[in-house]
């Protein structure tokens, strides 16, 4: 089943394998290790894996069945804080405590989590991290598109083994669901709402009865305890996939909003992309604060409609400009003055990227993005080099 195989935090280069360096048994380890070093984007249990085996050495308060942290201690890992011990537990999410609490805590009873949101705001971070904290394993994963057949949220089949012996467990394919169901963990279903509708409802069952029949065996697979669901859906899909009242009363739906103060925004910001950069031998983020919060202001100020000082309303532009946006502009930037800079986050790193998140209507975004480069930067203090970088690459 899935997360059987993955090793414990902390395993390597500890106790007896310390005292066998050079056995096959430590080169292999070695490899893995390596390997594990070397992938682009680590799942959460494996990036904060000593975070959370601090947390669960720390965590003496009453844990629901199969979880691996109490939800105080996987409100602690999301929110961030500081052990007793004097672990310092970095803040996942930022944003109001109460939303995370209601989160965790209905995980804990028997109704599926839905987190809803405009684009960009850490709906599928937060799910990943949920899962991580709960189940240790958040790789039981559905990916919701207009593509998605019913087979990937109930079973499938191995037609080898179908056709050499009929059906049978051996030739069944469960999905993400059917294994977390059958071993107490959290399944995740990303873009819900990207799911065609019929398909949609096949979770039904699953969600209200806790049980996923198999009528082509005369069986089901019920659902142990600890199996609980966290799907997330952009509310910008709205008249797509519309979920049905059936289903929806399935969920208890919490709403991500997008951060409260440009400060915290900048902070969210920074932190993601220097996780980001880390992986990739980019820039530090400290250097090119400047430049991160020029971008936050940029995108919040077009998205609201309203300068910062509250006394020029704007267009808004066609896309999201969310916080996850914010996050790849800057990243691209880093990128660039890493490879074709000095290494140093500047305004002409940076213009590009916001030109292609802003204008994504060719023709009207552009105007849009005109007349604020023009009424509201071109005359603001400091901003003189960033004037000049957009223009340049808006020409």
């Amino acid at each position: 089943m899935p997360g059987a195989a993955k090793a414990a935090p902390g395993a390597a280069g500890t106790g007896e394998a310390a005292d066998t360096a050079g056995t096959p048994a430590t080169v292999g380890a070695a490899h893995e290790t390596e390997g594990r070093a070397e992938v682009l984007r680590p799942h959460a249990e494996d990036t904060f894996a000593d975070e959370l085996a601090a947390l669960a050495a720390a965590d003496d308060r009453p844990r629901p069945a199969r979880w691996r942290l109490s939800p105080w201690a996987v409100a602690t890992y999301l929110l961030g804080g500081t052990l007793p011990d004097g672990t310092v537990i970095t803040p996942k999410y930022v944003g109001p405590r109460r939303i995370v609490e209601v989160a965790v805590t209905t995980l804990a009873t028997d109704r599926a989590l839905l987190l809803l949101g405009v684009p960009g705001t850490a709906k599928t971070w937060v799910s990943e991290h949920l899962a991580a904290a709960v189940s240790g394993d958040s790789t039981l994963l559905v990916q919701g598109t207009a593509g998605t057949p019913e087979e990937a949220i109930r079973y499938g089949w191995n037609y080898a083994q179908l056709l050499a012996h009929g059906p049978s467990r051996d030739a069944l394919v469960p999905s993400p669901v059917m294994r977390a169901m059958a071993d107490g963990m959290t399944a995740r279903v990303e873009e819900l709402t990207r799911i065609p509708a019929d398909v949609q409802d096949t979770l039904i069952t699953v969600l209200s009865e806790k049980v996923l029949p198999i009528p082509e065996l005369g069986d089901e697979v019920q659902a142990v305890r600890g199996f609980n669901l966290i799907a997330t859906a952009n509310d910008r899909d709205r008249g797509v996939n519309e979920l049905s009242s059936a289903l929806r009363r399935r969920f208890n739906t919490v709403i991500l909003p997008l951060p409260a103060t440009p400060e915290a925004e900048v902070d969210i910001v920074a932190r993601r992309v220097d996780q980001l950069g880390t992986s990739l031998d980019l820039p530090s983020v400290p250097e090119g604060r400047t430049e991160i919060r020029r971008v936050v202001t940029v995108f919040r100020e077009l998205r609201e409609g309203v300068t910062g000082d509250g006394r020029t309303k704007l267009k808004s532009p066609s896309g999201t400009l969310s916080t996850a946006e914010a996050i790849s502009v800057v990243t691209g930037g880093l990128a660039l003055a890493a490879h074709f800079g000095d290494g140093v986050l500047r305004a002409g790193d940076m213009a590009a990227g916001i030109l292609g998140a802003v204008v994504r209507d060719p023709a009207a975004d552009r105007v849009i993005w005109h007349e604020y480069l023009e009424a509201v930067v071109r005359e603001r203090d400091g901003w003189q080099d960033f004037y000049r970088a957009c223009r340049e690459v808006s020409a």
